[in-house]
């Protein structure tokens, strides 16, 4: 540990400093931290040398998931996700249920050795996605807005989501192996859940209120008001964990409840001709964006130099061949089951079902698991499977993101479909590309 915190800040003062260069080429940041820290790992130079169950990576992956989770829940705004909320509503209702029934057929399949329910924790694990991995994805203009914005909600939306089910199947599974009780198990879970909704509830309003009611007022310093959205986060995350509940639902569900409290307040005085505070909004989430940037810089380099290292150390034919489906057929065939009756057209489908990357939940869902080993007869072969299948994921889904996003725009551009005129039969909200 001596040389780790050293180690991670000059890798992050080393990219700041080409950040601006490497901005405009295929490999991107996650790329660079992934590969930087399993370089630095204990399988390499040694310069990081942590367990995986230590504390303060345990600690890391909270915060950084933790921060994530509000940041996009807050970003929700329903008005106007009610025009754009077919793709999103598909991918999330349809595709994500799918994908991971496929991902639990797949896992009996080709990794015979894992239990039924640990198959279907390996499945929920790998089931979120990350748009960080794939940035120019969700931010590049010249894509259609609904295929960039469907993409973009699923990623934020999907991960809490997946919180709960992770939570259900991993009692479950502790519960076959004997860890648990089956009864210590649902009560734990109810706890959890429960728990985690009120504190998320609760702290979200509170925040919400405040900020609301000092933009009014006009007493609010511009600087405390970006620490309000991530003093929220920390106080959701924190306050469920002693009562006993998930405090990664309390951050999903306070940045919900923070986001549906600010967009009322906002749409409400804006109605009334006196709209100041959504000019600040995207000012106040700068803060809580840059900590959530950082924080997951660095757990992209523990990553790397803590998990990657050693599962490359126990990889075989069926983890890589595992990885390699649930990057494509497991997750592009529910898409294109779930845009059944939409008509979407043969390279929208094939864009939207291939940019599901996989990265920081599912790093963090890993990390828990380790949390507490031995709990299962297969962690180590769930867990190396996962491993490999975001650092596949964080190499393929980066070096592809700008170079197909381009070159769906231009055959987008060069057989356009106008987002109000839906193909003949097809509803207009239906209409994904």
């Amino acid at each position: 540990m001596t040389w780790a915190l050293p180690a991670i800040a000059a890798m992050l003062l080393a990219y700041s400093a080409v950040s601006g260069r490497i901005a405009g080429t295929p490999i991107t940041a996650p790329i660079i931290f992934t590969v930087g820290g399993l370089i630095l790992g204990a399988n390499a130079f040694g310069l990081i040398d942590v367990h995986a169950g230590a504390e303060v990576v345990k600690l890391l992956a909270e915060v950084t998931l933790g921060l994530v989770l509000f940041s996009d829940a807050s970003r929700v705004n329903l008005p106007t996700l009610r025009a754009e909320i077919s793709l999103p509503a598909r991918l999330l209702g349809i595709g994500l249920p799918l994908t991971i029934a496929a991902g639990f057929g797949a896992a009996l399949v080709i990794l015979g050795d894992l239990a039924w329910p640990e198959a279907l924790l390996l499945a929920v694990i790998l089931a979120p996605t990350d748009a960080a991995l794939g940035q120019a994805v969700v931010t590049l203009p010249i894509l259609p807005s609904r295929v960039r914005q469907g993409l973009n909600v699923e990623s934020g939306l999907n991960d809490g989501i997946c919180v709960p089910l992770f939570l259900v199947v991993l009692a479950v599974a502790e519960a076959e192996a004997g860890a648990i009780g089956g009864g210590a198990g649902a009560r734990l879970l109810t706890e959890q859940i429960g728990y985690g909704v009120l504190a998320g509830v609760v702290a979200g309003a509170i925040a919400a209120a405040l900020l609301v009611t000092g933009a009014r007022r006009r007493s609010l310093d511009p600087l405390w008001a970006q620490i309000i959205p991530v003093t929220a986060a920390a106080l959701a995350y924190t306050a469920a964990v002693p009562l006993g509940g998930s405090g990664f639902i309390a951050a999903f569900v306070g940045g919900l409840t923070f986001g549906a409290v600010r967009h009322r307040a906002t749409d409400h005085h804006e109605g009334g001709g006196t709209g100041g505070e959504a000019e600040g909004e995207d000012e106040e989430a700068d803060m809580l964006d840059e900590a959530g940037d950082v924080f997951s810089a660095v757990t992209f380099i523990v990553f790397g130099a803590v998990l990657l290292g050693p599962a490359l150390g126990h990889l075989s034919w069926a983890v890589l061949g595992y990885a390699v489906l649930s990057l494509t057929v497991v997750r592009m065939v529910p898409v294109a089951l779930s845009l059944i009756g939409t008509h979407p057209r043969g390279p929208t489908v094939a864009f939207v079902g291939w940019f599901g990357p996989r990265g920081l939940a599912t790093i963090v869902f890993v990390i828990l698991i380790l949390e507490e080993p031995d709990e299962l007869p297969h962690e180590g072969l769930l867990v190396t499977t996962a491993v490999i299948t975001i650092a596949l994921s964080v190499l393929a889904h980066g070096l592809t993101a700008a170079p197909l996003a381009d070159r769906y725009a231009a055959w987008f551009r060069r057989h356009p479909r106008r987002e109000d005129q839906p193909a003949p039969g097809t509803p207009a909200p239906g209409t994904p590309g």
